[in-house]
């Protein structure tokens, strides 16, 4: 059996999507889709999550771009308006493992400030011994090198490891170094996945 289970967070544990919020701000789809691509929102977003804080990365993003400014203040200031919910069947996959005592962790790519803000808000983020914080390590999955931290801290062998995203990217990534990887789908999927491995039964 398989000492350790590492969840990635948004896309598994939580609903994240910036749509929840601009839904709110913009009249439809077609203007937040104008919006993204003409701010480069996902490749400025990701700048946070390798480290950036959202303070500056707020700043520099409206010098550029002073008609959005409301908008691009709120992807801080509202950012927890990006989560509609935790996605509840797999908070209590998280939770069956941990009445089995199963070791879990998480590794995520997010900022150090939105991570302290979600570790406050949902109640589950006691169940992890170590979560790995991109814009901590200031290097994002799928890189090695925050696998390989993540393993080191924790005194763990790749192989030992079952890691568990929504991302193909990522779970190659976790591959690379010896890991079994699950590419998170639905809880259901997942459920299936780990009780073929004996963890839940």
């Amino acid at each position: 059996m398989r000492k350790a289970v590492i969840f990635d967070i948004g896309g598994v544990l939580l609903d994240w999507n910036p749509r929840h919020l601009y839904r709110k701000m913009l009249p439809d789809e077609k203007s937040i889709d104008a919006f993204f691509d003409e701010v480069g929102f996902s490749a400025w977003n990701i700048q946070q999550d390798a480290g950036r804080s959202w303070g500056d990365g707020v700043a520099e993003l409206i010098e550029e771009f002073p008609h959005h400014n409301s908008l691009i203040k709120a992807a801080h200031l509202r950012w927890h308006e990006m989560i509609e919910s935790p996605i509840h069947d797999t908070v209590v996959i998280l939770e069956l493992l941990a009445a089995r005592q199963t070791a879990l962790f998480a590794i995520s790519n997010i900022s150090s400030e939105k991570c302290a803000e979600l570790q406050e808000r949902f109640k589950f983020f006691s169940l992890f011994r170590d979560i790995v914080v991109s814009g901590d390590e200031k290097v994002l999955k799928p890189e090695a090198t925050i696998y390989q931290r993540f393993l080191t801290r924790n005194d763990l062998q790749a192989e030992d490891c079952i890691f568990i995203d929504d991302s193909p990217v990522n779970t190659k990534g976790a591959e690379a170094l010896g890991m079994k990887a699950v590419r998170f789908e639905t809880p259901a999927q997942l459920l299936n996945e780990l009780e073929e491995y004996g963890l839940i039964i």
